[in-house]
């Protein structure tokens, strides 16, 4: 079995979709639909189903992903252990805590893919950073900005409040209401405003920093959050999300990189990184 296939494969399933996969992989589209062809013909499976929206993983397909990606790691650890190691190349990223697991993840491995001989450091979106992923609120005067997410904000509501059974959600609606405040957070800092001006008061029941926990705070019944509409926030069952009616609030989360006459390697590769996402 072709090694080069699954990888294309991996990252068909990863993109959702062959065209992203090629962007991936540097690679034209026919390439990785021939590799995906070979590989359903091997193994005598369907691997994806075909859609408008792209293609999404068979029964076949999932059972094949875990096998595929262990295959690929042994055979890079292989490859590490016979190659002499390169001097690495110090680089940070700032990154702002709102981005989501998921997001970050696959962020991290396609940079990491694609400058292998780099010594990563993470570091908070305020620090002295070679790049940074923040938002349009955070970009300063001397940087460029390249637009890789646009996210609209829902309300997070845990489905035991009466308030989840609301079709619709006005301002109103939220006079007294536990809330789970995150900070910081430029959509929340907005909505906290026009409250103030409409006099609703909400009762904040704890005060966090990510995503994540807000969402386990409300997963566990504390209260109400107001969270970007990340896809694999949505996908939970036990959450029930609404968005808000009287006002609409919205983010663009991008690479904001130093205005210098020369990028480096990395921040080359981020910058084409940009055009995948986007």
């Amino acid at each position: 079995m072709n090694l080069r296939a699954l990888s294309y494969f991996v990252a068909v399933i990863e993109k959702g979709s062959i065209s992203q996969a090629a962007k991936q992989c540097f690679i034209a589209q026919p390439s990785i639909s021939a590799a995906i062809a070979q590989l359903e013909s091997e193994l005598n499976v369907q691997l994806f189903h075909r859609h408008g929206k792209g293609v999404s993983p068979t029964e076949a397909g999932m059972r094949l992903y875990p096998l595929a990606q262990k295959l690929l790691n042994d055979s890079r650890a292989i490859q590490a252990l016979f190659t002499k190691a390169e001097a690495q190349v110090p680089f940070k990223l700032g990154l702002i805590r709102s981005l989501g697991v998921q997001r970050m993840s696959m962020l991290l491995k396609d940079f990491t893919n694609a400058c292998p001989a780099m010594d990563l450091t993470l570091v908070e979106p305020d620090q002295q950073a070679d790049a940074r992923i923040v938002t349009t609120c955070d970009l300063t005067s001397n940087e460029h900005f390249f637009p890789m997410w646009h996210d609209k904000y829902v309300l997070a509501i845990p489905p035991s409040m009466s308030l989840s059974l609301k079709g619709q959600i006005r301002l109103q609606d939220l006079q007294q209401q536990p809330f789970i405040h995150r900070s910081p957070c430029e959509a929340l800092t907005a909505l906290q405003q026009l409250l103030d001006l409409e006099g609703i008061r909400v009762q904040v029941r704890a005060r966090i920093q990510t995503i994540e926990y807000a969402v386990g705070l409300v997963a566990a019944g504390l209260g109400i959050a107001l969270v970007p509409a990340l896809p694999a926030l949505l996908e939970q069952q036990e959450i029930v999300f609404r968005p808000l009616q009287d006002i609409d609030l919205k983010r663009t989360v991008g690479l904001a990189l130093p205005q210098v006459a020369v990028l480096s390697e990395q921040q080359l590769a981020l910058q084409h990184l940009c055009g995948q996402y986007n």
